[in-house]
């Protein structure tokens, strides 16, 4: 098969247009590939090989890792497929999620903080350790926190307040239900949590005023918005100038029956919906990947999402 022909086959798929323009502004790998386009990697791997079989992509390796880029030297035809590419891919609708996965993937590369914590996590539950527990390190970090002013938005009956209550110097828990804000509000009372108040109120239109807190965190909440990102706008308004919100959600599934089980108005989110709104209110330092997967169908996954006003 000539060149020419073998190009025009390698570039006949969408998914390898997505590929191209990928490649064409960074070296990534496989791995990094998967992240941003959410496909498998089998399927990556054959979509690459075809595109390096074409002579439009050239890759190599570093360690177990192989990473991919547009040819370096491509010679005038290719130059014009490559090109050819680029622009195909921009109509497609995925193009501005891969915009947004690519800038994200290359910011957590850069964090090798990020990556050690992720080795450490990863080798935790391999052996056994007496007295050593997530739930053990979990205290230890809430007693590091500062005393913040905190918003806990979609609070349910308050298990996180709670637990933020110990050490912050105020925590807000917001929620819809008057009988779980009723419930909440009389436990933290016998328990004797005077820093902590139960407030009724929406996600999106919180009854805090603006600049009056120092965090905001949405634990599991986000999903039950009707607007997500008028959730976060109300978010950003509440913070003081340098507070953060944090969001631990579900990443994007496709589990239907949690809308019935759970009354989920959203199956999830992916990281580049949650980075453009978070982006579009003012957040800055946006921080966004998945912290934990669940080995039991249907594979849940969580995602953490940070940043800073």
């Amino acid at each position: 098969m000539s060149t020419t022909l073998k190009s025009l086959r390698a570039l006949a798929d969408p998914t390898r247009l997505r590929l191209m323009a990928l490649l064409e502004r960074e070296e990534l790998s496989v791995q990094e590939l998967q992240d941003i386009t959410r496909l498998g990697q089998s399927r990556i791997s054959t979509h690459l090989g075809l595109l390096q079989d074409a002579g439009l992509l050239q890759s190599r390796r570093e360690g177990k890792r192989a990473f991919y880029r547009i040819s370096q030297q491509p010679d005038a035809a290719a130059r014009g497929f490559i090109q050819l590419a680029v622009s195909g891919a921009a109509e497609l609708p995925e193009h501005e999620a891969d915009r947004v996965n690519v800038k994200r993937v290359l910011t957590l590369r850069q964090d090798q903080a990020q990556v050690y914590f992720n080795q450490v996590a990863g080798r935790f539950d391999r052996s056994y350790g007496p007295g050593r527990s997530w739930q053990a390190f979990g205290h230890l970090l809430l007693r590091i926190l500062p005393p913040l002013t905190i918003a806990d938005l979609g609070s349910g009956e308050g298990l996180l307040s709670e637990l933020l209550a110990r050490r912050a110097k105020r925590v807000i828990a917001v929620d819809n239900s008057e009988k779980i804000v009723a419930f909440g509000a009389a436990k933290a009372k016998k328990n004797g949590i005077k820093n902590l108040e139960f407030r009724l109120g929406d996600l999106e239109n919180p009854p805090i005023d603006p600049g009056s807190v120092d965090l905001v965190v949405l634990s599991q909440a986000l999903h039950h918005a009707a607007h997500p990102d008028r959730a976060l706008a109300s978010a950003y308004r509440m913070l003081r100038p340098g507070g953060q919100v944090m969001i631990l959600d579900l990443r994007l599934h496709q589990f239907e029956q949690a809308r019935e089980l759970h009354g989920d108005q959203w199956l999830g989110f992916a990281e580049s919906d949650l980075h453009r709104w978070l982006e579009a209110v003012g957040f800055k330092k946006l921080e966004i990947q998945v912290v934990a997967r669940e080995e039991p169908p249907p594979h849940f996954q969580t995602v953490l999402a940070g940043g800073e006003k």
